[in-house]
């Protein structure tokens, strides 16, 4: 308010009065109960000269019982059972330079702010933004930020929308670490649940129970009412919501979590309209907005003149899990419909998903549609992320169970691949702290909890066995969270497996044709059953890459009728870049022998680029023949 005070406006269409409690800014915890005014369409407002910010306040909906927190807090520092706090938004930024995530050469890294530092805090977190700066991350991607209840979580149970969770450091906090990142080059996105609310301290159905759909249920429970009567304050709350993150904290976009649970038969589906509002808010400043989607539907990313919502990413479960088959051998559970065999590497590296409508054994139904036409980087590759470490059970990461050489080498794969690459905290250093599912809640909840997750995992006949299932920790067990933190000391102790990725990650950045500065395309082949290579052309024909990858042992390749493998006119390869390379604790690299039989090392990638040839005899005579011909 101009003059002071504050605004308060909450809609509680079934209520026949509402009052604002607001308390005393003393140690006493007195109140004051004033009356909001009715408004049309359910609304209730009062602008209240005496609230200043940092004073709390809750809502009496006149029920006879204990007033509630607002919907729409902005910060409870009690957890979403107290009172919500008046926050002052305004902060100094300092990231006026700033024009949102350039459209190439982003390179993601999924983070959970309770575990990424011992401290959990977003000032712990911040002090390492330089270290990810210097690694060669572009783009920061938050797990879950509204509050949830407890005292860890993942997040995905959120219940207040708008007020980031407490115990990870105040509003201010969070805008500092995303003003600083954005200070060092680096763009943040938030991972939004749209698709249901938690279970432990959601308020929203005291104030309407129109919040929530009558028609549809998600796999876990209630969801938001986007097409159903009385809809439009609904959809207003949640496409503000993402405004909201967009405006006030600076965010540069946003991971949607589960769209195919976000339900909406209307003709202006609530992602495409959160999409449009949200860039809208964001001015010039270029947000990128990707999806979770099981069922793989590529509309999500076409334009709204094809009857798309207009996003720019998926991420592709597929690449993860033939990656998981080739270097696991694991075919249990949703893993059953991929081979790990050079051809599913190909092809992702061409289109993206693998499944685009062919019938997947697993679930017993088509699955897919096609991506022809979508450009490849439209795909987030990813070899880790927080549910296929966690779905481990014992939350062991990738590498813990895959051969080492062989790992390296799907990094490569992973780093240099056409498809935008996302790590999982710790994975650049090979942690050796798993990452598993936690969440804090309390009594018959936790017991609820522990329950569905242990039906969830037995999908898997490795971990239903009883010696595995008696190691498996308890969601709500301190011990889960707890480990699951970074020890980011070992940055220096698993040095090797931090360079590979440094190198890796400046060869994306710099190389002319792996940055797609030079990139004209992508065309693969396979070589045998066990290694393929991957063609990068460039635009002028003369700096073409091969990258390939041998998942077995030593291969002898002769002849060679593969014109992917064939060098540039006048030129010859070399090798640019080796997996196994001693600084990467690999085994050395051995020189190829180009002009007879190629042998491409086992449990190894390599990298070649063209060596240009003396210009002698019939490179000579062809050179000659091409300027009389000219």
């Amino acid at each position: 308010m101009p003059n002071g005070g504050i605004h308060f406006r909450v809609w509680a269409p079934n209520a026949a009065s509402v009052k604002l409690v607001l308390d005393h800014p003393d140690s006493s915890r007195n109140s004051t109960a004033l009356n909001l005014n009715a408004e049309i369409g359910g609304y209730w407002s009062a602008s209240v000269d005496a609230a200043r910010p940092g004073m709390t306040y809750r809502f009496d909906l006149g029920l006879g019982d204990q007033p509630y927190p607002d919907p729409a807090s902005r910060y409870q520092p009690e957890g979403p059972h107290g009172p919500s706090l008046i926050v002052d938004s305004s902060f100094p930024w300092t990231d006026q330079h700033w024009d949102g995530i350039p459209e190439q050469g982003r390179v993601l890294y999924e983070m959970h702010i309770g575990t990424f530092t011992i401290e959990g805090t977003y000032r712990a977190a911040a002090r390492e933004l330089p270290e990810l700066a210097q690694l060669g991350i572009t783009v920061i991607q938050l797990m879950p930020l509204s509050e949830f209840d407890g005292d860890f979580g993942w997040g995905y149970d959120g219940v207040d929308f708008y007020a980031p969770y407490h115990k990870y450091g105040s509003p201010d906090d969070l805008r500092s670490f995303i003003d600083q990142a954005h200070n060092l080059g680096i763009g943040v996105i938030l991972d939004v649940v749209y698709n249901h609310c938690g279970a432990s301290g959601c308020f929203l159905p005291k104030f309407s129970r129109e919040y929530f759909s009558e028609t549809y249920q998600s796999e876990w429970g209630e969801v938001f009412n986007f097409d159903g009567e009385n809809n439009q304050p609904v959809r207003e709350f949640i496409i503000s919501n993402a405004i909201y993150w967009i405006t006030e904290f600076h965010f540069d976009g946003f991971r949607l979590d589960a769209t195919q649970q976000i339900f909406d038969a209307s003709k202006d589906h609530i992602i495409a309209a959160l999409a449009r509002e949200a860039r809208k808010a964001a001015g010039n400043r270029a947000l990128y907005i990707i999806a979770e989607n099981e069922p793989q539907h590529c509309h999500l990313v076409y334009p709204s003149d094809e009857q798309g919502y207009g996003l720019d990413g998926l991420l592709n479960d597929d690449f993860h899990h033939a990656a998981t088959v080739a270097l696991k051998g694991w075919r249990e559970a949703y893993f059953l419909d991929y081979k790990g065999e050079p051809q599913e590497f190909i092809s992702s590296s061409k289109y993206g998903y693998l499944y685009q409508g062919q019938w997947y054994a697993w679930q017993k139904q088509n699955r897919g549609t096609p991506s022809f036409g979508l450009e490849i980087d439209t795909f987030v590759h990813f070899l880790q992320n927080h549910d296929q470490v966690a779905n481990t059970g014992l939350g062991n990461r990738l590498h813990v169970s895959s051969h080492p050489a062989l790992y390296r080498a799907f990094t490569a794969l992973l780093l240099l691949g056409p498809a935008t690459p996302l790590l999982f905290q710790g994975q650049e250093f090979c942690a050796t702290s798993p990452f598993l599912y936690f969440a804090d809640h309390k009594g018959e909840l936790a017991n609820m909890v522990h329950k569905g997750r242990s039906e969830f995992l037995q999908q898997f006949p490795s971990l239903a066995a009883p010696e595995t299932a008696a190691h498996l920790l308890r969601p709500d067990d301190p011990a889960a969270f707890n480990s699951s933190k970074l020890d980011l000391l070992q940055r220096t102790q698993n040095a090797g497996a931090y360079q590979l990725h440094k190198d890796l990650l400046r060869l994306r950045r710099e190389d002319p044709v792996f940055s797609h500065r030079n990139l004209a395309g992508v065309d693969g082949a396979v070589l045998s059953g066990s290694a393929f290579v991957l063609r990068y052309f460039s635009h002028d024909r003369q700096q073409d890459r091969l990258l390939l990858i041998n998942m077995g042992c030593d291969l002898a390749m002769s002849p060679l009728p593969q014109p992917l493998l064939a060098p540039p006119l006048n030129a010859t390869w070399e090798i640019l870049w080796c997996s196994e390379h001693p600084q990467y604790d690999g085994h050395g690299t051995v020189p190829l022998n180009l002009n007879e039989k190629w042998v491409l090392p086992g449990l190894c990638a390599l990298v070649l680029q063209p060596c240009a040839l003396l210009k002698t005899g019939i490179s000579e005579e062809i050179d000659n023949a091409s300027i009389d011909h000219a």
